[in-house]
């Protein structure tokens, strides 16, 4: 696929293995990965971190290399069931902080032209993000703004 602001095409990247069923090196009990994953979101982790932290630490010392195999469900799946989502959709949270950071560098340097440009594509990535999330994982009437990037940021 095509770079969003650039005239560059994608790189690729490597794929997945494919596979049906967990390796028989890892075999832990379901409701122990969704207990450690639930526990490891009540930490404060976003599901990228989760996943990292199941596949390096594991459950009971045993890793998990993927979690839709060995428990039928998505990572994110097993949080909305247990209520541990985050509020804000993980790729939305860190585009925003990106944003936060250009901005506070704008405002300490505005002669830098090439991270005004970063933060003009880093803003209209937000607003696509925020159309595409629009009522489900926000509210129907939400807009982006710095102040109110600022202000979910903070909490």
């Amino acid at each position: 696929m095509a770079r969003m602001h650039t005239r560059r095409r994608g790189s690729s990247g490597s794929d997945k293995p494919v596979a049906d069923e967990p390796p028989e090196w890892s075999d832990v009990d379901e409701a122990d990965i969704e207990e450690r994953v639930v526990e490891l979101a009540e930490q404060g982790h976003d599901p990228s971190v989760i996943g990292m932290k199941l596949r390096d630490e594991g459950v009971k010392g045993t890793p998990i290399p993927d979690v839709k195999l060995a428990t039928g469900k998505k990572l994110t799946e097993i949080l909305e069931e247990h209520d541990a989502e985050p509020e804000l959709p993980e790729d939305l949270h860190n585009l925003m902080e990106r944003a936060i950071r250009l901005r506070e560098h704008m405002e300490a340097n505005p002669q830098d032209h090439q991270n005004k440009r970063a933060l003009q594509n880093t803003e209209s990535k937000i607003r696509r993000l925020v159309n595409y999330y629009r009522g489900d994982a926000l509210d129907e009437d939400f807009t982006y703004s710095y102040e109110v990037a600022v202000e979910l940021l903070e909490e």
